[in-house]
Order: C-alpha cells, then sequence, then structure tokens
C-alpha cells in the first residue's frame, strides 16, 4: 500500500512487552506493509485521564497529535491506547477548537492491529503457523471500546496448525481496568482468578488476546498462582511461521 503507515507501541509494549512490537514489525513486513516508527513518540495518556490529570493529558495529546497527524493511518497492537485517541482525545479538546479539529481529524486514521489488518488491509490469512490448542480473551478495550469483536477470531482461524476452543465468559473483564485493579485489587484480583480457573478448564494450552495490560493482568496471576498455560498476544501468534 501506499499510504504512510505509522505504528505507535504503547508503554507496556515498550517497557515490559517488546516481542509485542516485534510481532507488530514482523507481520506487516510480512504481508508487504511499509511503515513508520516516529522515535518522538510517548505515552498515549491514557494513565493521565484515567486518574484525572486533565491538563497534563492535553500536553501529551498535543504531542501525540504532532508527531502523527501526517501519517495515513495509526496502527497500535492496542484496543487501550487506541481507543483513547479515538474517543478521549475529542473530548479533551472539546473547549479548543483548533486542536478538537485535528484530534477529530486523526481519530478517523488510528486503528487496533486486528482492525487494520482485516478491516482496511482486508487480509485474514497472514501465513502464520502455530501448532497448538487455543482460547480467545475478548478484552472490554477492544470488544466494547472498539465493538471490534470478529477481527481477531477471523485472523486466528486462518493460523495453520493453531485449533481455537471456546472459552467460558471469554467476554467477560479480567480485572485490570487500569486503575481499577490499584484502587479495587481485592475485586480485580477475584475477577482474574475466574478468568484463569475459565482458561484452565477450557483445556488450551494458549489463552489468546488482543490487549497488552489484560496480558500482563492475567499473566501475573496465573504465575503467582502456578497455573500451567502460555498468555499471548494476538500479534504473537500471527508472527510465528
Amino acid at each position: 500500500m501506499k499510504e504512510k503507515v505509522a505504528l505507535f507501541i504503547p508503554c507496556l509494549v515498550d517497557q515490559f512487552l517488546p516481542e509485542i512490537g516485534l510481532s507488530v514489525v514482523k507481520v506487516l513486513s510480512r504481508l508487504g506493509v511499509s511503515f513508520t516508527y516516529d522515535q518522538r513518540q510517548t505515552c498515549c495518556g491514557q494513565p493521565l485521564i484515567n486518574g484525572g490529570y486533565i491538563e497534563g493529558a492535553k500536553k501529551v495529546a498535543r504531542h501525540f497529535i504532532t508527531v502523527f497527524e501526517a501519517s495515513d493511518y495509526i496502527v497500535a497492537p492496542s484496543g487501550s491506547c487506541i481507543h483513547t485517541v479515538k474517543d478521549h482525545y475529542p473530548r479533551l479538546f472539546e473547549d479548543e477548537p483548533d486542536w478538537h479539529a485535528r484530534a477529530v481529524e486523526l481519530s478517523e486514521r488510528a486503528f487496533e492491529f486486528t482492525q487494520f489488518l482485516v478491516s482496511v488491509l482486508g487480509i485474514r490469512d497472514v501465513h502464520a503457523r502455530f501448532e497448538a490448542k487455543a482460547c480467545l480473551h475478548e478484552a472490554c478495550a477492544v470488544l466494547r471500546s472498539l465493538g471490534i469483536k470478529d477481527a481477531p477470531k477471523a485472523l486466528l482461524a486462518e493460523v495453520d496448525g493453531l485449533e481455537l476452543v471456546p472459552l467460558n465468559d471469554a467476554d467477560v473483564c479480567c480485572g485490570f481496568g487500569g486503575e481499577f485493579s490499584v484502587d479495587f485489587p481485592m475485586i480485580s484480583e477475584s475477577i482474574v482468578k475466574d478468568k484463569a480457573e475459565n482458561f484452565k478448564n477450557s483445556g488450551a494450552d494458549v489463552l489468546v488476546l488482543a490487549e497488552p495490560g489484560c496480558l500482563l493482568n492475567i499473566r501475573g496471576y496465573m504465575s503467582r498462582n502456578n497455573i500451567p498455560g502460555q498468555v499471548k498476544h494476538i500479534a504473537e501468534i500471527l508472527a510465528q511461521d
């Protein structure tokens, strides 16, 4: 494609899960998609917005808009970050007409990774191979905030060697919710316990999802409680060959 595709790599990926970013790069490269990574990029401002630090969030959002507004598409392996850009940015600048217009225009070009592959590129088969039995956790930010339901499933269905099995309450929250897990740790722990139990009962080897925050939350709980199995971002599965 001739359009300018820019990668946005979220904080959690940059600091804790670089393998996700590398997997995104591998998949896009395999598909022949040219892309750029602007090293001026920083956080999208989601933690500041969630914490109520609006002026700080505006500063970060202005920087994000300035860095990415020359791109035709902004692609990130995080539904919550893309939701921040698409939903929160326009609302942040409701009283600033110029920045509001720039935020709205940019929001229309921001896409979660699986959404970009399926809805923009029209691709379901990325020529991946991964021998495993897997189930899909439908993260809130991807499913509810962005309305993306079919894209992850369509991509996984085409992975050679992958058997996708049902996960009970697949569309129920994992308990992370950003600040929620900090403010209400006991409730969060109870919710993620149910998610881990459902994964264990599914008979799958791998729990797949499209949201880095959910990944850290579920993987962390499973590690602390010695629950066997892998938790992987969908980009990691699609990058296998």
